[in-house]
């Protein structure tokens, strides 16, 4: 299968294209830079020049290619304070990409994260893959791409866990948790920090995105998660034991002093299931877990 990759020179990509690669199929990876288009040939994949923007190119890979996996988004965007503008740009280039495959029976596996569940209220109980809500920032972009499902599309959407992690994560929550720690001298949680931020390693989603794009039936939404439910206090406690600090709660107040751009989630609580992704594809996670990854110390080099 040909595939067209979004977001190609990122930290997802660099497990799923050579998932990709190993398996057959070939792939057609978008890159906006010369850096960018520098990282995505190293892994052996073609590349497309154009950015999340470029709709048109958008179009066209698309229409070309036998499937797409768009894994684009403008993440620096949180970092800047124009996450709304990274939503509205991810959710014209999911439409681009949708439209384009209407009615041709492809797969389109597109991307969400599983605090949007925690942020529409589903809390106190594992979050599933059927809890759905009707929209807001991310939302929308998913429950269009599940919404493709009807139209001719074998369209399936990948909730990601906060804490994609591996020697591959470079600029994800765990690095910038780190980060945070050590310019504060202390790993911060709110509250007695009982809640749960799930995980999952990179190496084991790049499987899942290849299962997803082969056999996901349409419509189907999938949990990236490794680890369900960590709580914050224990992952303060172990990036606190790495660096030889303290592990110290917080309130919500002085979160952003602590915590910066991860403030707004730090009191979120988002245990995920991964049962029925598990079940549908064939799905076992089989790498370190989230507190044994960051035990092994390629975080602190």
């Amino acid at each position: 299968m040909r595939v067209f990759v979004t977001g190609a020179s990122g930290h997802i990509a660099s497990a799923v294209i050579p998932e990709l690669l190993e398996s057959g199929h070939e792939v057609l990876g978008l890159a906006r830079s010369d850096a960018s288009a520098a990282a995505v040939a190293a892994l052996g994949a073609e590349v497309r020049r154009g950015d999340l923007d470029d709709l048109a190119v958008l179009r066209e890979a698309a229409d070309q290619a036998d499937g797409v996996i768009h894994l684009a988004f403008k993440h620096e965007a949180l970092r800047t304070g124009g996450f709304m503008d990274a939503v509205a740009a991810d959710m014209a280039a999911t439409r681009a990409i949708g439209e384009t495959l209407i009615g041709t029976d492809k797969p389109f596996v597109s991307t969400g994260g599983t605090l949007m569940l925690a942020m529409a209220g589903i809390t106190g109980r594992p979050g599933t893959e059927d809890d759905q809500s009707e929209g807001g920032p991310r939302t929308d972009a998913a429950n269009y791409t599940i919404s493709l499902g009807q139209q001719g599309v074998r369209s399936s959407v990948i909730r990601l866990a906060p804490m994609v992690h591996s020697e591959l994560d470079h600029h994800g929550f765990t690095p910038a948790l780190i980060g945070f720690a050590r310019e504060n001298g202390v790993a911060a949680y709110t509250g007695d920090g009982g809640n749960r931020w799930p995980a999952a390693n990179t190496h084991d989603i790049g499987v899942l995105y290849r299962l997803a794009l082969e056999k996901a039936p349409a419509g189907a939404t999938f949990h990236g998660v490794g680890d369900t439910g960590i709580p914050r206090k224990v992952i303060a406690e172990t990036i606190a034991g790495r660096l030889g600090l303290e592990a110290r709660s917080v309130t919500d107040e002085e979160a952003a002093q602590y915590l910066g751009f991860l403030a707004a989630f730090a009191s979120l609580d988002n245990p995920t299931s991964n049962e029925k992704t598990r079940e549908v594809l064939d799905w076992e996670p089989t790498h370190p877990g989230w507190v044994e990854d960051v035990r092994n110390g390629h975080y602190f080099g």
